[in-house]
């Protein structure tokens, strides 16, 4: 069996591939293509849940014959909630949510399964989580997939309140896991930390050490999900 792994930019794809050193192959898919590492593929699938969600979807409808795919891995960086989850960690999800999927209130904010329908979160292989966490020193908890990205400490602390056990934020784990859902397939998301939550100080954010970070994140995670695949 494969793993498909997504991330949102080539610069994300580029970083999780080189944890696997070179000679990995290139296959075109509609929309993209897939970097073929080992029973890695991966690809950059672009920004936000619907796109993520998209990429996702005809990735898993082209894999070739004789080429399941056992698993399919939400992978990037992200905003980290301070103290749980500080500049330069990573975090692996045990939820992932969409925090902002639903609709505004005069009493606030409704999740979209409030309003009677839908879904807003999906829960990864407990037994998988624990043992990328133990291999990589990851912090456990959930990670929200918001639209928009959080610029205020009064939005972060909103977040908090509906979410407790949140620990970071990005904009694509609830479209991947929702396009692996429907393919009857389990879902991992793994984010390194490049800044903190809240009020937007681009000088305080560190991208490239959190796509270094993913590179090291992934060379230890990868063993991992490959034995848990095979079994």
């Amino acid at each position: 069996m494969r793993v498909l792994v997504v991330t949102a930019v080539p610069a994300e794809r580029d970083a999780v591939t080189r944890a696997f050193g070179g000679g990995f192959g290139v296959r075109r898919v509609p929309g993209g293509e897939l970097h073929r590492a080992g029973p890695f593929d991966v690809t950059a699938g672009g920004v936000g849940p619907a796109a993520a969600a998209a990429a996702t979807a005809f990735a898993l409808a082209g894999a070739p014959a004789g080429e399941p795919y056992g698993l399919v891995v939400s992978a990037g960086i992200g905003g980290g909630f301070a103290p749980a989850a500080p500049v330069g960690s990573l975090v692996v999800a045990d939820t992932i949510a969409a925090a902002d999927l639903g609709a505004e209130t005069p009493d606030g904010f409704v999740p979209v399964t409030g309003l009677g329908f839908g879904r807003d979160r999906f829960v990864p292989p407990a037994p998988l989580v624990r043992e990328v966490a133990r291999a990589t020193g990851a912090v456990r908890g959930t990670v929200l997939t918001v639209s928009t990205v959080t610029g205020s400490t009064s939005s972060a602390a909103a977040l908090l309140t509906a979410h407790p056990g949140a620990v970071a934020e990005a904009m694509e784990g609830f479209g991947v896991a929702e396009a692996a859902d429907r393919a009857g397939l389990p879902v991992l998301e793994l984010r390194t930390v490049s800044n903190a939550v809240g009020p937007r100080d681009r000088d305080a954010w560190r991208i490239g050490e959190a796509l270094a970070a993913l590179t090291d994140a992934f060379g230890k995670t990868a063993p991992v999900v490959e034995g848990w695949i095979q079994r």
